[in-house]
């Protein structure tokens, strides 16, 4: 019991510093429309309340006035005149309870949209490192969940607890001055052991749904990443395998969940006792006081009004309570995702950066994912403006993390990286990446249109651009045979296409985006002879004129670069011209020898596979293939 209390007293800290985060997006700076929405909301709702509890005084009141001691004619007038009273104030409460909504959505949902906005933004500004180790399902999950509790917050606390809180307050008044201390001391002892036992079954509660939302965020990143990796899945007949995982996810899901409903029931069912027991309290004092002569039955109807009226909010107090909390764990979940530290930032009053030719230079660069695993050890190079300069070297040897550093998703650990003389650490990130065109090794597109897809590479081009850059990257032939054409969408992350006809999109987006500077990061390493000789002349083509650098496995397609560079370990090894790094029988030139033997062989093996007197297959085949099967 005690872990309970420890991790309920961690809970309240946590909710409270949760509550402060979210209060500045209700009452947001700048907007006074929005202040004076809620202000108009609580006046409406402080009216509603007023006449919320002139119903009971109405009716018990009506009551009285039909006591037949009283002349017949004036006690039935003054009884309509009551009971319509009555009516109206039925009216007139729902009415401001209405209008009291209808004022306040627009101000909750700012916030509600604020924060939701926030929070995207933010994700895209974390590090590639924060979005290499995040489970997608799971986050889109906690920021769906935040958003929703943020409304549930917001609603119940403004229309729910404060509402209770200023009934109670009146009902108490009224009881006490108008009627005897026993009934405001019975009710307001009633709410109070109500809310004790409410709250803490419900701390308990919160470690139990806790429990549950996080078997439920792992059975969501499990579904999520198997219906991703769905190739993956079929390649391997690992289909039992993913439903396995994701049964044993659901079964703890399960689990929790019914720990939660039965505790549920415990809870539903103690506050149904605590509610009884006080109205049965209230009632044995209201027969007291009539049998005495001090109490009329319009005072016995308008305590039991009270106490019924009462009964409804009280008995909903729970429920709000429990999805307060949950709204309250949701939505710290999500803060602690805006909470995350942005690992790299514009220094403070940085400046954009003005590319005049767009050299490049790595100044004894220090690198490390990790603090104990450095990959990059002090190298120095030089892309001059206008030239072409390829990196190469065996997996691991650090490729890749050149361009992540010069796209500046990372802080070197020390040196220097400049564009122009310019730091990169000095100018704003997004002048960095504008000035800066990249096809990726493996190019993931949007589910949308091809059109939308090349469009990205420049939201407000126009349709011509698009169809001009689509043609310089040797696509439009393809486009122009689908039935749809520019508008064919291309699937979930781009599957509907082949590797080439990705990496022609990723070109054609590259080309409309004109940057000064071009970096190709294995674009061509994942592709067949063909298609990467067809996928090179459209490349040539883009980096024409531009300052280049290319991160390349296959040593073919660096020939004529205007400097290669040879890493291996995170250091630069050699360093030359293709044909002077050949003569001198280093490193590259092993690597090449490998390629070129590689190659070689795999042309020798389909030659044999398409010759006739070795593979009678191939006669078979050659009819189908002519008439175009």
């Amino acid at each position: 019991m005690s872990q309970v209390t420890e991790s309920g007293d961690v809970a309240k800290k946590s909710y409270l510093s949760t509550l402060r985060a979210l209060l500045p997006y209700l009452w947001p700076d700048g907007r006074p429309d929005l202040k004076v929405r809620i202000l108009l909301a609580m006046g409406a709702l402080a009216l509603a309340k007023v006449f919320t509890i002139s119903f009971p005084l109405l009716y018990g009141a009506a009551i009285d006035a039909l006591d037949p001691k009283n002349h017949v004619a004036q006690t039935v007038g003054v009884a309509i005149a009551l009971i319509l009273a009555y009516g109206l104030s039925r009216v007139l409460m729902q009415a401001f309870a209405q209008l009291r909504d209808a004022i306040a959505a627009k101000a909750v949902y700012n916030a509600v949209q604020t924060v939701a906005g926030k929070t995207f933004r933010h994700i895209h500004a974390l590090s590639l490192r924060f979005h290499l180790e995040r489970k997608t399902g799971g986050l889109t999950r906690i920021i769906e969940r935040g958003t929703k509790g943020i409304d549930i917050l917001l609603f119940y606390a403004l229309f729910s607890i404060v509402p209770t809180i200023l009934e109670l307050s009146l009902v108490s008044a009224i009881l006490f001055y108008g009627y005897h201390w026993g009934f405001a001391v019975i009710t307001i002892l009633t709410v109070v052991l109500y809310g004790l036992f409410t709250i803490k079954l419900t701390e308990w509660r919160t470690v139990i749904r806790r429990q549950m939302n996080d078997s439920d965020t792992e059975a969501n990143t499990k579904a999520v990443d198997s219906l991703l990796n769905y190739e993956t899945v079929k390649y391997f007949n690992n289909e039992e395998h993913e439903a396995r995982r994701f049964d044993k996810a659901m079964a703890r899901f399960a689990g929790a969940s019914e720990k939660a409903q039965m505790s549920l029931s415990l809870l539903n069912t103690g506050q149904a006792v605590i509610i009884t027991l006080g109205l049965v309290s209230v009632m044995v004092l209201a027969a007291y006081m009539i049998s005495a002569g001090k109490m009329t039955i319009g005072g016995l109807v308008v305590v039991n009004g009270f106490l019924v009226q009462l009964y409804v909010p009280l008995n909903l107090l729970g429920t709000v309570y429990r999805e307060i909390n949950q709204a309250l764990v949701d939505m710290e979940k999500m803060f602690d995702v805006l909470n995350v530290r942005e690992e790299v930032k514009d220094k403070p009053g940085a400046l954009d950066l003005k590319v005049s030719g767009g050299e490049i230079r790595f100044e004894n660069v220090v690198f490390a994912y990790e603090p104990e695993r450095t990959i990059l050890h002090g190298i120095s190079f030089t892309v001059p403006a206008g030239k072409t300069t390829a990196v190469v070297g065996p997996s691991g040897a650090g490729k890749s993390t050149i361009s992540r550093i010069l796209y500046r998703f990372y802080d070197v650990a020390s040196g220097r990286v400049t564009i122009d003389g310019q730091d990169i650490r000095d100018v704003t990130q997004n002048s960095v990446r504008a000035a800066i065109g990249i096809v990726p090794q493996d190019t993931v597109l949007f589910n949308d249109t091809i059109r939308y897809n090349i469009r990205y590479g420049r939201i407000d081009a126009t349709d011509a651009e698009i169809e001009e850059a689509a043609r310089l990257a040797q696509i439009e032939p393809f486009i122009r045979e689908l039935p749809e054409g520019y508008s064919a969408m291309v699937g979930e992350r781009g599957l509907k296409l082949s590797g080439g006809e990705k990496q022609r999109v990723a070109i054609a987006r590259t080309i409309l985006k004109n940057p000064p500077i071009l970096m190709l990061d294995e674009a061509t390493s994942a592709l067949d002879t063909h298609t990467e000789r067809e996928i090179q002349a459209a490349l040539q083509g883009v980096s024409r004129g531009r300052t280049t650098l290319v991160i390349a496995h296959r040593l073919s397609t660096v020939v004529d670069a205007d400097e290669i560079l040879v890493l291996d370990h995170g250091r630069i090894v050699e360093r030359g011209r293709h044909s002077d790094l050949l003569q001198r029988g280093g490193a590259y030139a092993a690597m090449w020898n490998r390629q070129r033997e590689a190659a070689a062989a795999r042309e020798k093996l389909l030659e044999v596979e398409q010759d006739p007197e070795i593979n009678p297959e191939i006669v078979r085949v050659q009819p189908a293939v002519a008439a175009g099967d």
